[in-house]
């Protein structure tokens, strides 16, 4: 094979290869922008106020730092969400019992309120039951949906990771393929490799 068909192939291919990384790199921007701004949109609607502290005492000198720097604003980006979710609610949650257990109780009490309506005592204790399980159950609740949105926000991060490394790779290989057909004029026709 001659040095100018390899070189022209090799260009070409190389040319290829960078109009795909670009075409790869615009795909993967958009799903980051989409995922970002759908993240935010849908938590910015919720209007959660970002507490200031969690009231852990045991937590880690960043993360009482990353309250106080972001409490009192609405929660918007799913960092905040997850930090919301596993340091606050998750915080309170763990001084509750779990769903599993705060529904068996739920259960024994109105069982014996079903007993013994009139009982003060049975009211009292169906009713704190009630209490109980309705807060576990939208805690619990809340705290999954926000690691969603964490999630997803977290794909969307690596997307946009994944797009300036095809950017990145996509002007190399455009650069390596212009200075190839920059290099066929300098070859001999009868050269071979």
């Amino acid at each position: 094979m001659s040095r100018k068909t390899f070189d022209k192939i090799t260009s070409i291919l190389g040319l290829m290869l960078a109009v795909f990384l670009f075409v790869a790199g615009g795909l993967v921007q958009w799903g980051y922008s989409f995922a970002n701004a759908s993240v935010s949109a849908q938590l910015s609607a919720q209007k959660i106020d970002f507490p200031t502290v969690t009231h852990n005492a045991k937590e880690t000198k960043d993360v009482t730092e990353f309250f106080a720097t972001h409490g009192g604003k609405v929660l918007t980006t799913g960092k905040e969400a997850q930090m919301y979710a596993d340091h606050y609610l998750g915080y309170h949650l763990s001084l509750m019992p779990t769903y599993a257990v705060a529904s068996a109780k739920d259960m024994a009490a109105q069982a014996a309120l079903r007993a013994t309506p009139d009982d003060a005592m049975a009211q009292a204790a169906a009713t704190a039951s009630a209490k109980t399980l309705d807060t576990v159950f939208k805690g619990t609740s809340l705290r999954g949906m926000l690691l969603n949105a964490y999630a997803f926000w977290q794909l969307g991060q690596i997307a946009m990771y994944s797009a300036i490394a095809a950017f990145a790779g996509g002007l190399l290989f455009l650069v390596l393929a212009l200075m190839g057909f920059a290099h066929l004029r300098k070859v001999d026709a009868e050269e071979a490799i």
